[in-house]
């Protein structure tokens, strides 16, 4: 691990003021040999994911309860699930059914797949593992009473910019942050990657459409919606990733949107994957 993201790390969990939030050495051989146990492609990506250094930033543990808000193609499922496991559960929380027809991109057999996919997830689970790890999908609108109140970490990751962009017509962002919320210990925690948006653009830009959102908005729509800020952290961050005009996070890897050639493609998998904030969040008790 390069020694500026262990100093930021470790400046981070001072700052989130746990005494818990050292891993053991045993925990870090586990996740270790969990990631070095997957398929090439998934690892390819871990450069620009670094899945050690923030779930431990996040600090996630086997035997765990974790909700992964929107799994998508699994790649962090496929961690959690064999890094958890048997004492652990894991839950999929997709978006609501009804915001998938608000994509223009989503034709009728697509919202299927998605409204599918939250319904078979725990059979998605058991196919990247046999360790008898308890999982269940379910969507933001639709946590199971049985759930409120007994889930450790709730992970948002590249989930949060669909969620603000159709906030103003649907409510979409404060409806999953108040099922966050609700699904959390007392002293649970919320773990957020998320595009950013450079610092100087406005939250008109930056309003999720194109996959950014200002780091500022973020943490002021999280403490309107009970959280505190306990710690942060540069570990994803890409400074190569300057987007202007109406450039979007698809253009780059590992979407490549809008490459029509050869130059164009190089030129977008030079930059990597975007800039991405990283944010720990507490639960904050409502009294």
């Amino acid at each position: 691990m390069p020694i500026l993201r262990i100093y930021l790390l470790a400046v981070s969990l001072v700052l989130a003021g746990l005494t818990q939030t050292v891993y053991a050495a045993a925990e870090t051989d586990t996740l270790s040999a969990v990631l070095a146990s997957r398929n090439d492609e998934d690892k390819a990506r871990d450069e620009a994911r670094q899945p050690l250094e923030t779930l431990r930033f996040f600090q996630i543990r086997p035997g765990m309860t974790i909700a992964e808000a929107l799994p998508g193609g699994g790649w962090y499922t496929r961690i959690l699930a064999n890094y958890l496991g048997k004492e652990g559960t894991l839950y999929g929380v997709n978006y609501p059914d009804s915001l998938w027809p608000m994509l223009s991109y989503a034709s009728p057999e697509w919202i299927a797949e998605r409204i599918a996919a939250t319904k078979n997830f725990a059979t998605k689970v058991a196919s990247f593992t046999d360790n008898g790890i308890t999982a269940q999908g379910f969507t933001f609108d639709t946590v199971p009473t049985e759930v409120e109140g007994t889930v450790d970490r709730v992970l948002l990751i590249r989930a949060l910019h669909n969620l603000n962009r159709f906030q103003p017509e649907a409510g979409t962002r404060s409806q999953a942050l108040a099922a966050t919320h609700t699904m959390l210990k007392k002293d649970g925690l919320v773990g957020v990657v998320q595009h950013r948006a450079p610092a100087a653009y406005s939250e008109e830009w930056a309003n999720g459409n194109r996959g950014y959102l200002n780091q500022a908005a973020v943490v002021a729509m999280f403490a309107e919606a009970g959280f505190a800020l306990v710690a942060q952290s540069e570990i994803n961050a890409n400074p190569m990733d300057q987007p202007s005009g109406e450039d979007s996070v698809w253009r780059l890897s590992p979407s490549l949107r809008g490459s029509n050639d050869d130059e164009q493609r190089d030129a977008m998998v030079a930059i990597g994957e975007s800039d991405r904030m990283t944010l720990l969040f507490r639960k904050v008790p409502v009294n």
